[in-house]
This record gives structure tokens, C-alpha cells and sequence, in this order.
């Protein structure tokens, strides 16, 4: 149990930095088409610090479970 639950974690931690990458992408091309005329790159930011908040809040719970153990620098 405690080896799936910890490569499920993995994934979604992974998925996680992917849509917060998607999204700094996405707030880029935003920035550059739209030259402030919009405010789809403030959205696009907004999104990506809920983003890093929901992953950090999701690692300090799956910690605090015991999903996962930190492993330090070998």
C-alpha cells in the first residue's frame, strides 16, 4: 500500500510542476501577443501560485499521513 500511495504521489507532484510550467508558459505568450491590453497574463499568474499553493499544501499533507518520507541528500 505504501509503495503505490508513494508513486501516486510522485505523479501528482509531477502533474503538478507540469501545470505550473503550463501556466508561466501560457502568462509568456499572454504577455507578448496581448501587450497589457488584457488581463489574461495576471489570470495565467494567478493560477500558477494556486497552482504551487494547492502542491505545497497537497506535499505537507502527504507528509503529515506518512504517504511520504524525506529521503535528504545521499
Amino acid at each position: 500500500m505504501a509503495r503505490s500511495t508513494s508513486f501516486i504521489m510522485k505523479i501528482v507532484v509531477a502533474i503538478g510542476f507540469i501545470l505550473i510550467l503550463a501556466s508561466l508558459g501560457s502568462a509568456l505568450v499572454f504577455l507578448m501577443r496581448d501587450k497589457g491590453k488584457s488581463n489574461r497574463t495576471v489570470k495565467a499568474l494567478a493560477f500558477r501560485v494556486g497552482f504551487s499553493i494547492t502542491l505545497f499544501i497537497l506535499l505537507l499533507v502527504a507528509y503529515r499521513l506518512g504517504w511520504i518520507q524525506p529521503t535528504g541528500i545521499r
